[in-house]
Formats: structure tokens, C-alpha cells, sequence
């Protein structure tokens, strides 16, 4: 199989503090989507954009939940539903930020499994997702449990 690419772009205006920027994809899923230093640092609640860390955290989710259903699946759990969300820790140190700590917490509903053979197949899932492995220099927790 031929390597899969995907592509983003961002477009940067001004000062790292003052400036603000957009962000697109080819999907069209970001169009000229705004970030700035206040969406990413100050606005907790979203409205002024989005920042590099949301979409990491989104990325991440997806990821997992889907390598999560393909090992349930696989191993002839197929799930009814998997709802996943990550959460992507950003810290300040003496030279700089750095995304410090990403958790992963998702609550299934899978017929006919055991609670260790879903922690089981969610650990799997967790260390051999693509986004999981991309971001293994951070440490990843997992809070996983049937619902």
C-alpha cells in the first residue's frame, strides 16, 4: 500500500503575541479556522479559535476509539458504541511550553464482554494506535471502563 498523506496548512499573521492566524484542510473540515495566542493560552472556553493542542486532543481521540473498535471487533466484541476524550496537558518550563501529558478516557458500551478483556483490548488499542505512537514521547494514560 501506498503512503497516505494528509495535509493541513496554516497561515501566520503578525507577532507570536499580537498575531493571529487560520488553519485549513484539504477536507474542508478547518476553513480558515482562526488561532491566536488568546485561543490558545488565554480562551478556555473555544470561542476565540481553536489551537494546535484541541486538534492534537481530537486527533488522538479519533485515533483511539477506532483502533479500539478494531480490536473489539476482531476479537468478535463488536461495539455499539465508543466514546472517547483525550486530554492534552500543556505545562511551562524554563524553556519553553511542552505538552507535558495526554489522557485518554473512553467509556464503551460492548455486548457480551468482561471488564478485563475490554481493558485488555483498549491497552492494545492505546500503544498501537498511529496518533498514540506519533506522540509517544509524551507519556499517555488511559481511563477505560464499560457503560
Amino acid at each position: 500500500m501506498a503512503a497516505i498523506k494528509r495535509i493541513s496548512n496554516a497561515v501566520w499573521n503578525g507577532t507570536g503575541l499580537e498575531g493571529s492566524g487560520t488553519l485549513s484542510t484539504t477536507s474542508g473540515v478547518l476553513k480558515d479556522t482562526p488561532y491566536s495566542f488568546a485561543a490558545r493560552f488565554q480562551s478556555e472556553d473555544g470561542k476565540a479559535g481553536t489551537n494546535p493542542e484541541e486538534l492534537i486532543a481530537a486527533a488522538h481521540a479519533g485515533c483511539f476509539s477506532m483502533a479500539l473498535s478494531f480490536q473489539l471487533t476482531g476479537a468478535g466484541f463488536p461495539p455499539t458504541q465508543l466514546a472517547t476524550k483525550a486530554t492534552v496537558e500543556m505545562e511551562k518550563g524554563d524553556a519553553g511550553f511542552k505538552v507535558s501529558a495526554i489522557k485518554l478516557s473512553v467509556e464503551g458500551t460492548v455486548p457480551n464482554i468482561t471488564e478485563e478483556k475490554f481493558l485488555e483490548l483498549a491497552g492494545v488499542a492505546k500503544a498501537n494506535c498511529p496518533i498514540s505512537q506519533a506522540l509517544s514521547a509524551v507519556p499517555i494514560s488511559l481511563d477505560a471502563k464499560l457503560v
